[in-house]
């Protein structure tokens, strides 16, 4: 599947809110849910650092991110 140059920002966007959500750490939310938070986001980067549409990205953040809460 070809993304628009719109589309792969719009992704590279949302990775990077998954990395600022793991990066704040936990707020309000208990022990249970939090480990779901980073589970979900975790994976989420997973996803999108095995994409191939990059072009010149930086990924280090999403690995970072991985490797500091994965």
């Amino acid at each position: 599947m070809e993304y628009t140059t719109e589309e792969i920002a719009q992704m590279y966007s949302a990775a990077l809110d998954s990395v600022s959500v793991l990066n704040n750490g936990q707020t309000v939310h208990d022990d249970e849910q939090w480990a779901d938070i980073v589970a979900r986001n975790v994976r989420h980067l997973q996803i999108m650092v095995k994409k191939d549409f990059w072009t010149d990205e930086d990924l280090t953040p999403f690995h970072d991110a991985i490797a500091t809460h994965g």
